[in-house]
């Protein structure tokens, strides 16, 4: 048994101002995931076309020829992280929100596809020319839980639901 005094979790449960940022954040076209190699087991990171799909969640669009595609595909658990660095001051202190989260692939036929196309497109209309290519497929990344970091001192803990 240790004689320090414990320390409060400076992580603190979000506020409403910090589920505010994090839907700023989730508004972003595109993310940072995280993932591991199945061969190796090492880590890799890749930028993403990324999406807050209103029902399907946090959805992204995969190359097959993507290292990152046979990685979710072998290890679902993953991590993703959004946020912008400002043109001046410290880029610790600009609003950065980290997603732990399950990759989980869209069947080629599921009933939810085309939905799903649709609303990607709506957002992403350059995809036009790859999204319908047999190699490509949407996956969902189901939350597993989050941190914001909001600046400085403002940190918060988020629940799944809060994303």
């Amino acid at each position: 048994m240790s004689d320090r005094p414990t320390r409060p979790d400076p992580v603190q449960p979000a506020s409403d101002d910090a589920l505010t940022l994090v839907r700023q954040l989730l508004s972003l076209g595109h993310a940072a995931l995280a993932w591991e190699d199945p061969d190796t087991g090492t880590p890799g990171i890749s930028r993403i076309a990324f999406h807050r799909d209103p029902e399907a969640g946090l959805l992204t669009l995969v190359s097959g020829l993507a290292p990152h595609f046979r990685a979710l595909r072998d290890r679902p658990d993953c991590a993703l992280m959004l946020g912008e660095v400002g043109e001046k001051g410290d880029p610790m202190t600009h609003p950065r929100l980290m997603i732990r989260a399950r990759a989980s692939f869209v069947a080629q036929n599921d009933p939810a596809r085309p939905g799903l196309r649709s609303r990607w497109l709506e957002r992403n209309p350059k995809a036009t020319i790859y999204i319908d290519l047999p190699d490509f497929a949407f996956v969902r990344l189901t939350p597993v839980s989050g941190l914001l970091n909001g600046g400085f001192a403002r940190a918060f803990h988020l629940r799944p639901e809060d994303l």
